[in-house]
């Protein structure tokens, strides 16, 4: 069997297939050796488009979370609900209460789930902030050193801690990548890159003792990143040789667009149904 991966979550729809798009992001990838799902999205889709598109979520050997904003993990209990117990990897962070605020309004943004509950519904946390192997030749990264100038964590998102603290930053902290290690060579799953592209590429080849990615796939933060930003993540895809780049979610339409006609038949929009083999 081929590695196979498959948005079933992501804010677009790109197959007729009876599925729904939602402002969020889920990946399974499917292995000879087990399944796993990365992310979960908001909750609206995953299900309903799992059985769309003939993918048995009971099938899972996994679960990995990106980070704790709720349009990746809001979908957990109903994924819980088809595989019963069932290991969870994720940050430490994950569970932290986080906001969002353009500074005339603030939403909360946090997980929308207890730990307590999700693990009545049968999650088995493993918290880890070192990279590791989850399933054979799939792994999380661990934390992303931040290690750039221009790759900056976003001036909106902060931070409430349980202390009693003043609101702070939020450096996403807890921001974790997937890699899976195939035939093809590398291939990266990003939840949505709040460490920041490049300091994810270059943590990656350093953890792997590679020189290269085939492929990335996911939500890119990019929608929101500044001219110097955009441009070096640019001269990082060829430098890095990426043969496959497949955005979700955080990129944005508009450097989605600019993407696309930069890298041609390299390119493909991550979206609802979008497939990737490695």
């Amino acid at each position: 069997m081929k590695t196979k991966l498959t948005i079933l979550c992501e804010n677009s729809v790109g197959r007729a297939t009876g599925v729904v798009g939602e402002h969020g992001f889920a990946c399974l990838i499917e292995t000879a050796a087990g399944n796993v799902l990365f992310d979960t999205g908001q909750g609206m889709g995953i299900c309903g488009n799992a059985d769309a598109m003939g993918k048995d979520l009971a099938s899972l050997r996994s679960i990995a979370i990106s980070h704790g904003h709720y349009d990746h993990t809001g979908g957990l209990p109903q994924v819980l609900r088809r595989t019963g117990p069932i290991p969870v990897y994720g940050h430490p962070g994950i569970f932290a209460a986080r906001t969002w605020s353009d500074g005339q309004s603030t939403r909360y943004i946090g997980m929308r789930h207890r730990r307590e509950y999700l693990e009545s519904l049968g999650a088995r946390f493993q918290l880890v902030r070192e990279p590791v192997e989850i399933s054979p030749g799939i792994h999380l990264t661990g934390e992303i050193p931040r290690t750039n100038g221009f790759e900056r964590p976003d001036p909106n998102m902060t931070l409430h801690p349980d202390d009693g603290c003043a609101v702070c930053p939020d450096p996403v902290a807890d921001d974790l990548s997937l890699v899976v290690d195939s035939p093809k060579g590398l291939i990266l799953v990003l939840g949505c890159a709040h460490a920041g592209m490049i300091n994810i590429f270059n943590h990656v080849l350093q953890t792997f003792g590679r020189d290269r990615i085939y492929a990335v796939i996911g939500g890119t933060h990019l929608g929101f990143s500044r001219p110097a930003q955009f441009n070096e993540t640019l001269r990082a895809i060829d430098r890095y040789g990426i043969d496959r780049l497949g955005v979700s979610h955080c990129t944005g339409q508009d450097k989605a667009a600019i993407l696309h006609a930069r890298l041609g038949e390299r390119f493909f929009f991550g979206c609802v149904g979008a497939e990737l083999e490695g």
